[in-house]
């Protein structure tokens, strides 16, 4: 069978390019996280909640883009690390809400500055100008393709 029409060169796509770069800058946080006994996914979690006295679980799931189930799993890991606690709601018994412990508020900053020394590990070679058209550009294809999910493992 033969091709009438030639077949793109893999490093041609931009996606291609997206990804591999996404995967460094990705592979290369996770380690730095890990090193403090956490996912990048449980730092999101985190993250979210450092803004907020305490969550519905359901509420935090909107705003990362996640399923209820996932949220359950992620906060059982830090509930388990000590890192999160969960208070019954007492007009409602089988609602809770979640919020950082001590050593989660404390561990958050941290764990946002290794977020901070990655991307200059990655990026600070870009002039400021050429960063924010790259945020533009991303941000764009977010918003005319209508992701609402902020992918985290």
């Amino acid at each position: 069978m033969s091709r009438s029409t030639p077949i793109s060169d893999l490093t041609s796509h931009v996606g291609f390019w997206l990804r591999y770069v996404s995967n460094h800058v990705s592979l290369a946080f996770a380690r730095k996280v890990e090193a403090h006994g956490v996912t990048v996914a449980e730092w999101v979690f985190m993250r979210h909640l450092l803004e907020v006295e305490a969550l519905a679980p359901s509420r935090l799931a909107e705003r990362m883009g996640m399923t209820r189930g996932a949220i359950s799993k992620l906060s059982e890991r830090l509930l388990a690390k000590a890192l999160v606690k969960r208070t019954d709601d007492r007009s409602d018994g089988r609602a809770h809400t979640l919020s950082l412990t001590p050593a989660g508020r404390t561990l958050v900053p941290k764990l946002a500055a290794l977020a901070d020394a990655n991307d200059a590990e990655f990026f600070d070679h870009l002039t400021p100008k050429e960063r924010a058209g790259l945020l533009r550009v991303l941000k764009d294809v977010v918003e005319k393709r209508g992701l609402t999910r902020v992918p985290v493992d």
